[in-house]
C-alpha cells in the first residue's frame, strides 16, 4: 500500500523508515531546542543585549557549522558521518541537565554547542533524502515524512506546559536526538545510487539564476513574517490575548495538513504553482488585516492562511526545491544556502526593541507586508518549474488511462448484467 502511494522510487520500505526516523529525530529535536533554551533563560535576569547575543549565537552557529559540514561530508562515508553527528548531538543535548548554576556565559556556551551540533549534519541529512528520492515523487515522500516529524510539535509543547523538571526535559531532549541512531541498524537494502557528477562550489550555485530566483522569493517570506509576528504579538497581547493561545494550538495542525496536501500537489501540478499560490494567499491575508485589524474574523483568516503558507514553504524550500535544482550535482551546498534566510529571520524578534515596536502602526506594517509579498512573487514569474514537464504529462496520461480502464470495466459489468 505504501509502495503504491509513493510510486516508483529509489526507496524500499526500510529506506522510507530511515528517512522518517531521521526527520523525526532532527526536526523534532530542533522544535524542542528553542523552548529548551527559553526554559534555561527563564531562570536568568539578562539584558536585551545579552538575550540577542544568545539567540544570535544559536542561529549563527547553525549556519557556520552547516558550512563546515558541507566540506566534511565529502570526505567521510555518509552513514558514518550521520551516525557521528547523531551521537555528538545526543551528548551535547544533555548539557542543560548538568548541575551547574545558570549564568549568561553558561547559556551562551550551551546555545553555541546546540546550534553547532545541529547545523553540522543537516545539509548532509537533507542531501541524503534528495539522493533517495526521484524528482517526480519527491513531493509525496517529503510530504508524508515531514508530516510525521511536524506532528511532534504539539506533543513536545505539552512537556513545557506541564512544567517538567529541566533535567528530565534534557534527558528527553537527548533521547529524541538519539533516536536517529536507529538508522545505523536499519540501513536500507537499496542504497541510493550516487549519480553525482561534480562537487559544485558556493560561487557556482550563487551564479545560477534559477537558484537566485527561488532564493530571493523564499528569503522575503521568513524575514517579513518574523518581523510581522513581533508586531502582531505586541498588538494582540493588548487587544485579544486569547487569539494567540487559540492559534498556537490550531496553526501547527493546519500547517501539518498543508504539508501533506502540498506534497501531493507538488508532484501533480508542479512546485512553482504551489509556491505562487501560497504567496498570493498570504499577501491577500496581510491586506485584509491591514484594512481591518480589529476584526476577529480577519485575524482567524490571517492565522489560517499563514499556517498554510508555512506548511507549503517549509516543505518546498526546506526539502524539495534545492534537491530539484541540484539535479545530479552535490546538493549539500544547495540545502545549506537555501536555509540561511530561515535561520537569520529567527534572530529578528531579539533585534527589535520594545519602544520601536510600540511606535509602528499596524495598518502601515501590514499594508507594506502585502506589498513586499507581491514583490516577492516577481522572481517566481521568471523562475522555471523544477518538476520536468514530461513527468507531469506522463502522470496525467497514466491517470487518464487508469480512469478509462475503470470506466470500461464498469461498463462491461453493467453489460453482462
Amino acid at each position: 500500500m505504501l509502495r503504491r502511494f509513493l510510486g516508483k522510487n529509489n526507496l524500499d520500505k526500510r529506506g522510507f523508515l530511515v528517512i522518517t526516523i531521521l526527520f523525526l529525530s532532527v526536526f523534532g529535536w530542533y522544535y524542542m531546542a528553542v523552548p529548551m533554551i527559553k526554559s534555561v533563560l527563564g531562570d536568568l535576569d539578562i539584558t536585551s543585549t545579552q538575550n540577542l547575543a544568545i539567540w544570535a549565537t544559536f542561529y549563527l552557529s547553525i549556519i557556520g557549522a552547516s558550512v563546515i559540514g558541507t566540506f566534511l561530508s565529502n570526505k567521510v562515508d555518509r552513514f558514518k558521518f550521520l551516525y557521528a553527528w547523531t551521537v555528538s548531538g545526543a551528548v551535547i543535548s544533555l548539557l542543560p541537565a548538568l548541575p551547574i548554576d545558570a549564568s549568561f556565559l553558561y547559556v551562551w556556551s550551551v546555545s553555541l554547542l546546540l546550534g553547532a551540533s545541529f547545523g553540522l549534519g543537516i545539509p548532509s541529512c537533507l542531501a541524503y533524502f534528495a539522493d533517495c528520492t526521484l524528482v517526480e515523487n519527491r513531493g509525496r515522500v517529503s510530504g508524508i515524512t515531514f508530516l510525521i516529524a511536524n506532528l511532534s510539535v504539539p506533543l513536545l509543547s505539552v512537556l513545557f506546559i506541564s512544567n517538567i523538571d529541566l533535567a528530565i526535559l534534557s534527558v528527553i531532549f537527548a533521547l529524541l536526538r538519539g533516536t536517529g541512531l536507529i538508522v545505523h541498524f536499519l540501513q536500507p537494502n537499496k542504497q541510493p545510487s550516487s549519480q553525482t557528477t561534480r562537487n559544485v562550489s558556493f560561487i557556482s550555485i550563487l551564479r545560477d539564476r534559477n537558484f537566485l530566483f527561488y532564493f530571493a522569493a523564499w528569503s522575503m517570506f521568513p524575514l517579513l513574517d518574523s518581523f510581522e509576528r513581533v508586531i502582531i504579538d505586541n498588538f494582540l497581547v493588548e487587544w485579544n490575548r486569547s487569539l494567540i493561545y487559540n492559534m498556537e494550538i490550531v496553526e501547527p495542525l493546519v500547517a501539518c495538513l498543508a504539508i501533506l496536501v502540498a506534497g501531493l500537489l507538488c508532484d501533480w501540478i508542479g512546485r512553482k504553482k504551489i509556491v505562487l499560490s501560497g504567496f498570493v494567499a498570504l499577501g491577500f491575508a496581510y491586506a485584509v488585516i491591514g484594512f481591518n485589524p480589529y476584526s476577529v474574523f480577519s485575524w482567524y483568516l490571517y492565522f489560517l492562511v499563514d499556517a498554510i503558507a508555512w506548511g507549503i514553504f517549509l516543505l518546498v524550500f526546506v526539502l524539495i526545491l534545492w534537491g530539484d535544482l541540484a539535479k545530479t550535482d552535490n546538493s549539500e551546498k544547495y540545502y545549506m544556502l537555501g536555509s540561511i534566510s530561515y535561520f537569520l529571520s529567527s534572530i529578528i524578534p531579539s533585534l527589535l526593541p520594545e519602544p520601536f515596536i510600540d511606535n509602528i502602526s499596524l495598518y502601515a506594517s501590514f499594508s507594506l507586508a502585502a506589498l513586499f509579498l507581491f514583490v516577492a512573487v516577481m522572481p517566481l514569474v521568471f523562475a522555471p518549474e523544477t518538476l520536468p514537464e514530461k513527468k507531469m504529462e506522463l502522470r496525467r496520461l497514466r491517470s487518464f488511462a487508469e480512469e478509462a480502464r475503470k470506466a470500461r470495466e464498469k461498463y462491461e459489468r453493467k453489460k453482462e448484467k
